[in-house]
């Protein structure tokens, strides 16, 4: 069955011309004018991607995003007129996987859905054997690539797509410093031009998830100058 994805966006004629450009891709297509539709969809319909605008009205697109966090890991896209840093940085943090800025090119919206997909397809693929990532007696942390899972303490931690795709390639094998180009190349993909801080703020949500302290962390470590490497405990 084709992929289905929510296309969240409140002006009729940019949602119809995504509408059109992705059901001529294949894929089903779901839609929502606001949140309050957005969350309802999203629990009906059960979407396998989403795209999002950040200026939805009374609810804006960020609250959406959170609040789709809370119950799903569903792929996410933001799609916005916003285009300043801190804008791409706030979408991002709520959440997202992946900001695409208006005016935009339907090509570039369907590539960007493409490698999700693939990031989905080969997340599910993987089957190398378990790494612990943290063995204190306390704390049990365990990267489980033939379930696409992480395991704290026999629970599972709830990581995006994009989240656990980056600690898998940080721990494919742990100890090597990965530059931000390099996980852009890997985890995003080759074609990929956007800026490369978008690694920072995925780094930052995933520690926040598995380290202990996130203001000091301990596994997903920074080499200043050159990127980031995962160390074990």
């Amino acid at each position: 069955m084709p992929m289905q994805v929510l296309v969240v966006e409140d002006d009729d004629r940019i949602r119809e011309v995504l509408r059109l450009a992705l059901e001529d891709e294949g894929y089903r297509v779901a839609e929502a004018a606001d949140t309050p539709s957005a969350l309802e969809q999203v629990r009906i319909a059960m979407p396998d991607l989403m795209m999002v605008d950040l200026m939805l009205g009374e609810v804006d697109g960020y609250t959406c995003i959170r609040e789709v966090r809370r119950v799903s890991d569903i792929p996410i896209v933001v799609v916005s007129a916003r285009s300043d840093t801190h804008d791409i940085v706030a979408g991002l943090e709520a959440g997202a996987d992946d900001y695409v800025t208006k005016p935009f090119q339907i090509k570039e919206i369907t590539a960007r859905l493409r490698a999700l997909r693939r990031r989905l397809r080969t997340s599910a693929e993987a089957a190398e054997p378990d790494i612990v990532l943290d063995s204190d007696p306390s704390r049990h942390l365990v990267l489980s690539t033939s379930r696409g899972t992480v395991r704290l303490d026999g629970h599972d931690v709830n990581l995006t797509v994009t989240e656990y795709r980056l600690l898998a390639e940080l721990a494919r094998p742990p100890g090597r410093v990965l530059s931000r180009s390099a996980l852009l190349a890997s985890v995003w993909e080759h074609g990929y031009y956007g800026d490369e801080r978008i690694v920072d703020v995925h780094i930052r949500r995933l520690r926040t998830k598995i380290e202990r302290d996130p203001g000091r962390p301990q596994l997903v470590m920074t080499v200043r100058g050159m990127g980031y490497r995962l160390d074990p405990r």
